[in-house]
């Protein structure tokens, strides 16, 4: 593939595409597993509560793993099963990647008039109020995907249906639900973008390209980083968001945090970990690795369409 220049400018709105498009492409490939570490995170351990409706559950609906879950997934629905949701996930992803990336670029070019170098802190600092941002005004399509993903296998409801159901539950603010562990977990795209750029300036200073190869694996290190140390926050958004037959219904991330504690100890808060770190260093790294093509893209045809403007211009003198 290309490589592209660290200097390569753009206006905010060229990082916001390029960063939506990116995010378009990874999510879209790795799916399946999207949709099977939110089963895993949500579902509670067997023997770890005395709840009937636990033990009563069928085999085929408990997951032991990742392949167990893929497997059974696929046995009761098909293919169609392991991409359910995969239409209003697509629109979560674009739509928070869109509004992140062009507050990240927009904050990060007013930081940079005023000063020429960039600490890491204000890096995170960028990030985690370009991700806040991006969730206020997003968060509604993530809760109704969530919830469209926990639903039984053979429940084919659609996004407007799921939707629906959640407004006739809990009103308005209901597609609202996890809003503060959401907004808390701005520091998981803050740590990643913020380490991607300051490793991209330790370990390439001397490079004035990058290779799609090397955007992928500073994506997937600085990803992983970010999702070690935001785990049990990822599980307590998922938990609360999601729908919860015959189970508790979590009002807020510090009662699923608790309850997590309580019944499943210090494990239960990392659970499905595998999974997400797994998708999360693929999609991470896929999205960087477009991302950077799709800005050298953007960069050629902006530079196209100055030149045709500036020609025009000379030739009506």
């Amino acid at each position: 593939m290309v490589s592209i220049s660290k200097e390569a400018a753009l206006p905010a709105w060229g990082y916001a595409l390029s960063g939506a498009t990116g995010a378009i492409i990874a999510n879209s490939l790795v799916y399946p597993l999207d949709i099977t570490k939110t089963k895993l995170q949500v579902q509670q351990k067997l023997g770890d509560v005395n709840s009937s409706a636990l033990r009563d559950i069928p085999e085929e609906d408990y997951y032991r793993g990742v392949y167990d879950a893929l497997t059974k997934i696929y046995r009761k629905g098909g293919v169609r099963a392991l991409y359910k949701g995969l239409p209003g996930s697509l629109m979560g992803v674009a739509s928070t990647n869109f509004a992140y990336f062009y507050w990240y670029g927009f904050l990060r070019a007013q930081y940079q008039k005023r000063n020429l170098t960039i600490s890491t802190a204000m890096e995170l600092a960028i990030g985690a109020a370009a991700g806040a941002l991006a969730q206020l005004f997003t968060i509604p399509v993530s809760v109704v995907t969530t919830r469209q993903q926990t639903t039984h296998d053979l429940d084919n409801s659609g996004f407007l249906e799921i939707g629906k159901e959640i407004l006739e539950e809990d009103g308005i603010s209901g597609l609202w639900r996890g809003l503060k562990a959401s907004l808390i977990l701005v520091v998981n795209p803050a740590i990643t973008y913020g380490m991607y750029q300051r490793l991209r300036e330790v370990l390439f200073k001397s490079k004035s390209t990058i290779s799609a190869y090397d955007s992928f694996l500073l994506g997937a290190l600085s990803k992983s980083m970010a999702t070690i140390a935001t785990q049990p926050l990822i599980v307590a958004k998922v938990m609360v968001q999601s729908k919860r037959t015959g189970s508790i219904k979590f009002n807020s991330f510090i009662h699923a945090l608790e309850h997590l504690i309580t019944e499943e100890g210090v494990r239960g808060l990392f659970k499905g970990i595998g999974p997400q770190i797994t998708k999360g260093v693929l999609v991470q790294g896929l999205l960087f690795m477009f991302r950077d093509q799709v800005e050298l893209l953007i960069v050629l045809l902006v530079r196209f369409v100055r030149q045709l403007r500036l020609r025009k211009i000379l030739t009506n003198k």
